[in-house]
């Protein structure tokens, strides 16, 4: 893994908001720099000038613009929002082709080890066992499933040779009849203030195992995208993701 650089500015979107205010938190405790914030109303390209790295956990409306911003002054990006349409998708990886850009559903250390757990399991315990993803968050989330939910599901449905938008069963409600051997279930709960919560169940006749992650403060989250902006410096342009960073893939 590349030695992670200190000296790099990084321009924090959605700055008074709890994750912005968590990203600069986590630049200044990493020993970064802090190039900038903005917010709504402030100047995209005056933000993007003060940068090496644009770090965004605002909303997925806002990706196409910072992109465009970011491929005219040639900065790095750390996307972290969710609920990408296909054509935002699109234009995410055609940057990528001229702009380092780290671009991942869930930039928590103890996820990505999820992640990477989740294969493993799912190989090792073979096809007899159903499989369910279940995930909570604060009343206030607006997209569904979480995109963390959404990688977790596409790391089984990988493993298994499905597919996520054919497999894949949100909920269940009425009489769906009993469940299918290639099915994977997917679901949502909102309340309270929950940061995340993502629970992977295995379940046969007899046995079950369950790998669950619980997120008690968006900081974990935070840090690990300014972890992966430090690291951004040192790579040419190509999409990564936090599995790239922590060279999870190496192993």
């Amino acid at each position: 893994m590349s030695e992670l650089t200190k000296d790099c500015r990084i321009l924090v979107t959605g700055c008074k908001g709890r994750m912005g205010q968590a990203v600069i938190r986590a630049v200044e405790d990493q020993g970064a720099i802090f190039g900038a914030g903005i917010d709504v109303g402030d100047s995209v390209s005056d933000g993007v000038s003060k940068s090496d790295v644009v770090v965004d956990f605002t909303s997925h409306h806002f990706t196409d613009e910072l992109l465009a911003e970011c491929l005219k002054q040639n900065r790095r990006m750390v996307i972290g929002t969710t609920g990408h349409t296909d054509d935002e998708l699109a234009r995410i990886r055609e940057a990528a082709t001229k702009l380092p850009i780290v671009f991942a559903s869930n930039y928590s250390v103890g996820v990505n080890t999820l992640f990477w757990l989740t294969r493993r399991a799912c190989e090792l315990l073979g096809p007899d066992f159903d499989l369910e993803v279940v995930e909570m968050h604060h009343r206030m989330k607006k997209d569904s499933p979480s995109g963390t939910a959404r990688t977790l599901v596409e790391v089984l449905a990988d493993v298994r040779g499905l597919s996520y938008d054919t497999d894949s069963r949100h909920g269940r409600f009425g009489d769906v009849g009993a469940r299918t051997s290639t099915e994977i279930g997917v679901h949502a709960i909102r309340g309270g203030d929950v940061v995340g919560d993502h629970t992977v169940i295995f379940a046969n006749v007899g046995e079950r195992v369950e790998l669950t992650h619980k997120a008690s403060s968006r900081d974990t989250f935070a840090n690990g995208a300014v972890r992966a902006a430090r690291w951004l410096m040192a790579r040419p342009a190509g999409l990564y993701d936090m599995q790239d960073v922590l060279g999870l893939k190496e192993k």
